[in-house]
Parts: C-alpha cells; structure tokens; sequence
C-alpha cells in the first residue's frame, strides 16, 4: 500500500485540500483492497483558516511527509511566504527520493524549497507569469493540466488536481484502478492537454446532454468502426452541431476522445488479460497491432510489450 501525505500549507482552499484523498482512497484493487493510505497534515496542527470563510482541522504534523511515499501540496495563498517548515520537510522528503505533487498555487511552494529549479512545472494559467517572475530557474508551460518532471509533478487550476491524482494512480498501479477510482469519484472525461495525461473514465460523465447516449454508446462499440454520423445520429443532432457540443464539453474533437477511450482499452486489456497485440488491437478498435504499437509509442512512449511487462512484473511483486 503506498502512503501519501497532503501538505496543508495555509491559508488553505478546502477543495484543493480534500481532493487527493477523495481520489487516492476511491484507489482499491480488482480484489477490494484499498492501494492507499492518506494523512493530511501541516507544520502545526490545529485548526487552519481556508478560503470562503471556511477553516479546516489538520491533526497530523510534519512526520506524515517523512513517512510517505509521495507528497502532494495543494493550493495555498502562501504563494511567497510559506512556512519555513514546510519547506524544510519538503526539501527532506526530495532529498530522500519521494515523489512530490502540487495543485495550483501549490506550485510556488515546491518552487519556494527550490524543488523547480530547472524543472518544466505548471500552475494555473493566471497565475504562470507570475511564477515565473519570482521563480525564473523554472520552466514554466502554462498550456499543460499536468506537468511530469523526473519525481516532480505540477498541476494547474484546482480542477486540475483530479487529472494529476488519476494519472499518479495510473502510474502507480495502472489505468483499470485509476478508472475505478474516477468511476468512485463521478470525474470528467479525460480532458486535452500533455500527452502523458491519458487517463479517463471508462464511463462518460452523466451532464443531461444528448451527448451522453452518444459516448455511452461508442464506449460499448469500441471494436467496431465509429463515424461522426454515427455518432450524431445517437445524439439525434446534425454532425456539424455534434462537432461544436463535443468540443465544448470534453475540450476535444470526436475522433480525439475516440483515440484517447481505445487506447485506454487497449492499456486495460493489457494489464488484465493475455491477449496477444493483434487481439488487444481488435478488441479496441485500433485496427492492428502495428497501428497499437505506433498508438502506444506516441503517447506513452513504450511498446505493448514493454507496457504489459511492466505490469505483469507489478502483480508479480
């Protein structure tokens, strides 16, 4: 099981505060096991201020960062004067080899303890010039959800968080518990951005548009070829309306979002089955096992082998 401590460094946002243990704990195995542990901690327990007049109770100190295995900072208004603590256990945490994450503005903490320095990092795009500025050793890029640097991971506007969490989840135990966890936590589609933010509901989110029956759909017929006016006609829209209305809830095009849930099929199937390629392709809708492997190569930057090793060789240990 892999712990992670949330770093409250206030003036908190309680969203921002609660969001990695409504994901990390939504993680649980095919089994039911639970993949995580959360403790949410701060330089000095008690009750901290958080924004909209609401204030938190933090029960944990700072020995919540050196017992775990990944650290997450949310947002704070400590934007430049965080605790001089906080820092120090941040810094520590590095130096042993613990991944860290932030949401937001939690970004310039990680920047104030120096752990951006010549790092590509994000925070939310208002807030990225002035990131910069302060912080000119970091290599801003306003344009990502998600930023990945070695063990440093930043994500941008509080919504953001959830696409951060879920693509740990998946790199930690794979895309089938990240999709239970998103399922558990009633998440979005996966939204555009950086290529290694590939990860989404298996299930598209229910909004009360007519778009829902066309995703639901084209999810259960993965393996069979899907056209924009298939697609349209389930919507009982024109193509053209379809286009507009797809863009404007999943922040994607129809042939986008269709790659992104096949792929993802694809990576499930190989996680959990031994099907060879070319059936895990099919199975998917991605036509052959050369096309999954170019597929895999664009945008994770490995092989179906080497994903399914990596995963067979997790399961094993």
């Amino acid at each position: 099981m892999y712990r992670v401590a949330v770093l409250a460094v206030p003036p908190v946002k309680p969203f921002d505060l609660s969001m990695p243990s409504v994901l990390f704990d939504a993680a649980v195995a095919e089994d039911g096991r639970p993949c995580y542990t959360v403790t949410v901690c701060t330089p000095v327990p008690g009750v901290l201020p958080g924004h909209g007049g609401i204030d938190v109770v933090v029960r944990h100190g700072l020995e919540a960062v050196a017992a775990a295995d990944t650290v997450v900072v949310p947002s704070t208004a400590s934007r430049h004067d965080a605790d001089p603590a906080a820092l120090d256990a941040l810094r520590e945490a590095a130096a042993a080899g613990k991944r860290i994450a932030s949401i937001c503005t939690g970004a310039f903490v990680l920047a104030q303890a120096g752990l951006l320095d010549g790092r590509t990092a994000t925070t939310h795009w208002g807030l990225a010039d002035e990131l910069q500025r302060a912080f000119p050793a970091v290599r801003v890029d306003a344009d990502r959800l998600f930023a990945e640097d070695g063990p440093v991971v930043t994500g941008a506007g509080s919504a953001a968080g959830l696409d951060l969490c879920l693509h740990l989840i998946a790199a930690d135990h794979g895309a089938a518990v990240a999709n239970r966890a998103a399922r558990a936590a009633v998440v979005t589609p996966v939204r555009r951005g950086g290529q290694a933010q590939f990860v989404s509901t298996p299930l598209p989110a229910r909004t009360g548009s007519p778009l829902d029956a066309a995703r639901l759909w084209a999810l259960q017929h993965l393996d069979r070829p899907v056209s924009l006016a298939d697609l349209a006609a389930r919507a009982g829209t024109s193509m053209r309306t379809l286009t507009r209305r797809f863009a404007a809830e999943t922040g994607t095009t129809p042939f986008q979002w269709l790659l992104q849930q096949r792929l993802l099929r694809a990576r499930e199937l190989l996680e959990t089955t031994d099907l060879t390629v070319d059936q895990v392709a099919h199975r998917s809708g991605l036509g052959s096992g050369e096309s999954l492997r170019q597929h895999l190569n664009r945008h994770l930057g490995t092989t179906p082998a080497a994903y399914r090793n990596a995963f067979t060789t997790r399961r094993g240990g």
